[in-house]
């Protein structure tokens, strides 16, 4: 009797360790659309078993979206056969299509979640790792690329963001970390920023950061990708404390992106707020590091043209040098000449400083004709008639060049 009652106490052991499906779990296998199992998964997920179990449903949702992907894609494949032979394409339900990758790869990435968990003997065994990064990392995910050009080329920004965005994460999903990357590399990094442009325009600035720091990642992308972070972090300032907390932000940017974007923008912020010291020395850490930055001579010279012109213009003439084919620069070294030759009280050095400013006015005029970038106008017109005298036919000429 005591044998048979323990052969009775490891049946019903062995009955509980291989139970079958839940009754739940069951009701969402049996589903026959997408909708309907999504629906399903979201109202009784709680109710499921174990993390197994939630794998399994989830994978239900990928296999029924990619159910919905498959039957549009191959007839897309039909009928490219059927565009070469001349006969007639079927109609292809393109939302249905997209829906299908976006819905299959978020599925996916849900299912992976709860597959990675330990089992009942605290052992990771995924069921469905491999099959689904396999099935999902060329097609369905790439088709969302394309689903995201075709939205913005209808004006629907919003799947745009949508395709884009979950491409883009996707990338970082534990689930594809073997996958080949090679196929995506010529346009991850410009599809990420578009989709930041997208999260950016819709206000969610933490995605929109992120997103950007992702484009960044990318050599082609990162100076747009920076310049577009930079435009986020600045986003909204309306008081005090806000611009002291986007200095904050911008000093670590700086720190580990050191490009002139970075520091003019952290320079003309710490000037902004009237923290002028500061200000001065981000440029002047960027020349010592550098004496020919050119943006930094540049801003640096234009910050002081009016308090110290004498120093400004040499600056600025530096930065002529450097890169001379902005008219603006040439414009404010002319200027800087000019103010100083204003402090000379030595007449040859008084007229040798206009000289000197002439020929940067000159430039800039060459540069920029219709002062459309450089109002050089007036300023040279001056420097002609400190120079040469107000009734010289030079001075005359530089009067109606300035009107």
């Amino acid at each position: 009797m005591k044998k048979l009652m323990m052969m009775a106490v490891m049946l019903v052991a062995s009955a509980t360790a291989f139970a079958g499906d839940s009754d739940v779990l069951k009701a969402i296998l049996k589903a026959k659309t997408y909708a309907e199992a999504e629906q399903l998964v979201k109202s009784t997920l709680d109710q499921l078993a174990s993390p197994a179990e939630k794998a399994k449903a989830y994978n239900k949702l990928v296999d029924l979206a990619m159910d919905d992907f498959d039957a549009q894609n191959a007839i897309v494949t039909e009928n490219q056969v059927n565009k070469q032979m001349g006969k007639e394409e079927k109609p292809v339900d393109m939302n249905i299509m997209n829906n299908g990758a976006y819905n299959a790869l978020c599925a996916a990435m849900e299912c992976d979640k709860y597959d990675q968990q330990p089992n009942e003997k605290g052992k990771v065994k995924p069921a469905f790792a491999d099959k689904n990064a396999q099935r999902m990392w060329t097609s369905p995910r790439f088709a969302l690329v394309n689903a995201g050009q075709d939205a913005l080329t209808a004006g629907d920004n919003a799947n745009a963001r949508k395709y884009w965005q979950i491409f883009v994460l996707s990338d970082a999903a534990p689930l594809f970390a073997n996958c080949d990357r090679t196929q995506q590399k010529e346009f991850f990094g410009q599809v990420a920023r578009f989709a930041a442009v997208f999260a950016y325009q819709d206000k969610d600035i933490d995605m929109a950061n992120k997103l950007a720091d992702i484009a960044m990642k990318d050599p082609q992308e990162y100076e747009n990708a920076l310049n577009l972070k930079l435009e986020i972090l600045g986003d909204g300032l309306k008081t005090h404390e806000d611009s002291l907390s986007y200095c904050n932000k911008l000093k670590d940017v700086y720190a580990e992106h050191k490009t002139d974007g970075v520091m003019e923008k952290l320079y003309n912020t710490l000037y902004g707020i009237g923290q002028k010291d500061a200000a001065f020395k981000v440029l002047d850490d960027a020349l010592a590091a550098n004496p020919n930055n050119f943006v930094a001579l540049a801003d640096k010279g234009l910050g002081i043209l009016n308090e110290k012109p004498e120093e400004a213009a040499a600056l600025l003439k530096k930065a002529c040098e450097i890169k001379g084919d902005v008219a603006m620069i040439q414009t404010y070294a002319g200027t800087a000449l000019s103010l100083s030759a204003q402090n000379t009280e030595d007449p040859n050095a008084k007229r040798a400083l206009y000289q000197e400013a002439i020929k940067y006015f000159d430039k800039a005029k060459e540069l920029d004709p219709d002062r459309l970038n450089s109002n050089w106008g007036y300023n040279r017109y001056n420097a002609y008639y400190n120079y040469y005298g107000e009734d010289a036919p030079e001075t005359k000429q530089a009067e109606a060049d300035s009107k």
